[in-house]
């Protein structure tokens, strides 16, 4: 693997006139009223008062002009200083723009929005700011523990307007604790504005005044959430806390409804019909939307492999109400008992979902694949399915387990596809291991809720060829969909995972130490290494603490225009492509595709999403987002049931009010780390690890 490989593509391919934006005139338009405010800007080469720009562009454009410059000051590309004076952030030396990520212990760090290396901000910084805020920061001399580290110039956008938490009322104060863990700040609430809130209560508050360098936020009640344990309040504490969108603008439901139930004659005419393949889809048993079906067959040397997936694209046109909040939204969210759809239902389990015996349009994925593992030969083309089948894991696990029993007739209609899959994924699995991937492969626990919707049971789902079959066909489809953007130059965003930085695997070989295990300098390391170890450890009584602090040492993989790699799945080339449903930057490879399928021009997907380092960050910024929501969620499940049975277990009242108010004495608390933080925040699993590749 290498350490870095900085390839963004721009050269010329095809015009897509299906992913237009409604006014191609607009997407034409040679120069917009907010880049000719930096022509100005940038020819007076000094700072400029607002009557001095309004003056380059007379009266009648004046009004448009402050405007304009209002835009580019929140976006970061014009600064506003202190003598009230605009000039462009490029005149200013050292300065960098992106947003903030606070941290447990009140530090903090900067994420560029180009793209490169996090800059540290102290909670000295950090005291006037709040996580997910836009800042303009200048790089100091100064570094801590070998990175940049920053001074706050400029608060650009306060994106934090509500913070969600626990109101607590001492001595006739009242504050509020952030749920949210990346918010160290108490929240003062002014007695009168308490509203019908009472101490111990789960309430949202509205922001009055942010934080500053003398002061701390203050805030109203908005919205008693009700009492600390009632069902259904972890979930609500984690979409508020977190900020996730969970309504959708009347005019997104509107249009997603507005294409009906069925697919137009009109949008099949051009597409390749597969409707007489016998295309399946294999899922988990309480899955609703189905965005990806698979079709195999033997072939001399090795196999023809078809991935269809749903062909959002068509649907969700750039700049339209659908693709303005599917991109704020960024990712569905799946807490155990509820989701926040990134499409309204009309698409998400409607017209893009691959229902069995229904018409559907898809982006299919032609692989053809060599007894090796190797794709020898790919090909992207649009097309129109029927789904035969709608199957789950564990059917089909079973299935491959006894291949020669006789099976439902769904199941036996697909036979010869089921055992063609299996066949290719046994061959992937031998590259994969060829090439030195990591392989985390550890059963699934879920929650399951009565009728109140309290946790009944936390039940283990192990994984099953089933689900690595599907896996591996995913991954195939990703590495081609990869591959042939980098090959038409087409600007994307790619699936990054780089290497580990070196002072954590230093950390990582001085813990393995204590346990007899070895692994080479951290300059060294690579995935065979890690993979190695991960196998070593096998079925050791202390191999979940090792996994997981491998895991530990792991970056997070991010969305970015520029690619580097896959460090945990050793492979060069990865994008996101089999998840459009759920997933914005799957849709953006979709758009890519199709540009060069309909020979578009690459160049319009910069005027549809804006610069690709800023789109990277923000998709990259609202999936961490979803996890750290959906963990919280879990955490808190978890460990509430756990103190739940074991107070109920206890025989003595005085061990259950100590069990209770401390921490867990469950095996299955104790494993999520849930009682080791005041939040009770999980450790970091091989599923979340899987999940985020």
């Amino acid at each position: 693997m290498r350490r870095d490989r900085n390839r963004r593509g721009s050269a010329k391919a095809p015009r897509d006139n299906a992913t237009q934006p409604r006014s191609r005139a607009a997407a034409r338009a040679p120069q917009s009223p907010e880049s000719a405010v930096i022509v100005v800007l940038r020819k007076a080469a000094r700072p400029l008062r607002l009557d001095e720009v309004a003056a380059e562009f007379g009266p009648a454009g004046a009004v448009q002009a402050e405007q304009d410059l209002a835009q580019l000051v929140k976006r970061g590309e014009v600064m506003l200083n202190r003598r009230g004076q605009y000039c462009l952030r490029e005149q200013i030396a050292g300065l960098v723009v992106g947003t903030v990520q606070g941290a447990r212990n009140g530090d903090g760090q900067l994420l560029p929005d180009d793209g490169s290396a996090a800059i540290y901000l102290p909670a000295v910084q950090m005291r006037e700011v709040m996580h997910g805020d836009r800042l303009a920061v200048r790089i100091e001399a100064t570094r801590f523990r070998g990175k940049a580290q920053g001074t706050i110039v400029e608060v650009l956008e306060r994106r934090t307007k509500e913070v969600v938490g626990r109101l607590r009322i001492e001595s006739g104060v009242a504050y509020l604790t952030p749920d949210n863990p990346r918010i160290p700040h108490r929240v003062l609430v002014p007695s009168q504005q308490l509203g019908a809130a009472e101490d111990g209560q789960i309430v949202m508050v509205e922001l009055t005044h942010q934080p500053s360098r003398t002061s701390g936020p203050v805030g109203r009640v908005a919205r008693i959430l009700g009492d600390h344990g009632a069902p259904g309040m972890e979930t609500e504490i984690a979409i508020h806390s977190h900020s996730l969108p969970c309504e959708f603008p009347a005019a997104v439901v509107a249009e997603a409804e507005g294409f009906g139930a069925r697919i137009p004659q009109d949008a099949i005419a051009g597409r390749e019909d597969l409707r007489n393949m016998e295309l399946v889809t294999i899922d988990g048993e309480d899955a609703r939307d189905f965005d990806d079906a698979v079709w195999c067959e033997r072939r001399s040397g090795g196999w023809r492999v078809i991935v269809a997936i749903a062909d959002v694209a068509h649907y969700v046109r750039p700049g339209s109400p659908l693709d303005v909040e599917a991109r704020e939204r960024g990712t569905s969210v799946y807490f155990p008992n509820r989701v926040l759809p990134m499409l309204p239902e009309a698409l998400s389990n409607g017209l893009c979902s691959l229902k069995p015996d229904e018409d559907r349009l898809c982006l299919c994925c032609e692989l053809r694949v060599g007894e090796d593992g190797r794709i020898t030969r790919s090909r992207f083309f649009e097309g129109v399915m029927r789904s035969v089948a709608r199957l789950t894991y564990r059917d089909v696990g079973e299935f491959l387990e006894k291949p020669a029993a006789k099976y439902a007739p769904k199941l036996e209609r697909v036979r010869e596809r089921l055992l063609a899959l299996h066949g290719v994924y046994k061959s992937f699995i031998r590259a994969r291991s060829g090439r030195g991937a990591l392989e985390l492969d550890t059963p699934e626990l879920k929650l399951k809720f009565d009728e109140q919707g309290k946790v009944a049971a936390l039940v283990e789902y192990p994984r099953n060829d089933a689900h690595r079959l599907i896996e591996e066909c995913m991954v195939a489809a990703n590495v081609a969909a990869a591959r042939f953007l980098d090959r038409y130059k087409v600007p994307t965003l790619y699936r990054v995972h780089g290497l580990p930085e070196l002072d954590r695997l230093e950390t990582l070989r001085t813990f393995l130490r204590e346990f007899g295990l070895w692994l080479p300098a951290p300059d060294e390391v690579t995935p065979d290494h890690l993979r190695d170890l991960l196998q070593k450890i096998g079925d050791r009584p202390d191999a979940g603490l090792i996994s997981t602090a491998v895991i530990r040492t792991m970056p997070q993989a991010v969305y970015q225009p520029g690619n580097i790699g896959h460090f945990g799945l050793a492979l060069d080339h990865y994008a996101h492509f089999t998840s459009p449903i759920r997933r914005y930057p799957d849709l953006v490879v979709h758009r890519g595709i199709r540009q060069v399928l309909r020979e578009g021009d690459p160049q319009e997907l910069i005027e549809w999403h804006g610069q690709f380092p800023v789109l990277g960050q923000d998709c990259s910024f609202r999936e961490r987002r979803a996890d750290e929501a959906t963990r919280s969620a879990v955490a808190w499940l978890k460990c509430f049931t756990c103190r739940t049975a074991s107070a109920r277990n206890s025989t003595a009242s005085s061990r259950a009010s100590s069990t209770s108010a401390s921490s867990c004495s469950s095996t299955a608390c104790r494993s999520t780390g849930c009682c080791t933080s005041p939040r009770w925040a999980p450790t970091t699993s091989a599923a979340t690890v899987r999940a985020s590749a």
